[in-house]
């Protein structure tokens, strides 16, 4: 299963990206998480199809109304490089999408 890890940069963290992130994961389908970093940014993994993540992609780009997206960089991975066809929660779209850190 395709897999990507996004590093969205800017004024992504206090203006809801985490949940909104989720609803637009929630909406193509895609399983994964999305969780602050340190550093201000947020990490976003998500596992599905292709165009999925690619919409995602594209959607991250922007953000809610109330974010500034200043960067977006993206490694793709294979699904067993990370364990979704083993024991890793939330990876799956059949797991659903998680918000970390709450």
């Amino acid at each position: 299963m395709p897999c990507a890890k996004f590093l969205v940069r800017g004024r992504v963290q206090g203006v809801f990206f985490r949940a909104s992130t989720r609803t637009q994961a929630q909406a193509l389908g895609l399983g994964g998480y999305a969780k602050n970093l340190a550093d201000g940014s947020v990490e976003v993994l998500a596992c599905g199809t292709e165009d999925a993540l690619n919409r995602l992609q594209s959607w991250l780009q922007l953000g809610p109304p109330a974010a500034r997206v200043d960067d977006v960089s993206r490694i793709d991975l294979d699904g067993s490089d990370i364990g979704v066809s083993g024991n890793f929660p939330g990876a799956s779209p059949a797991d659903g999408f998680s918000i970390c850190g709450e």
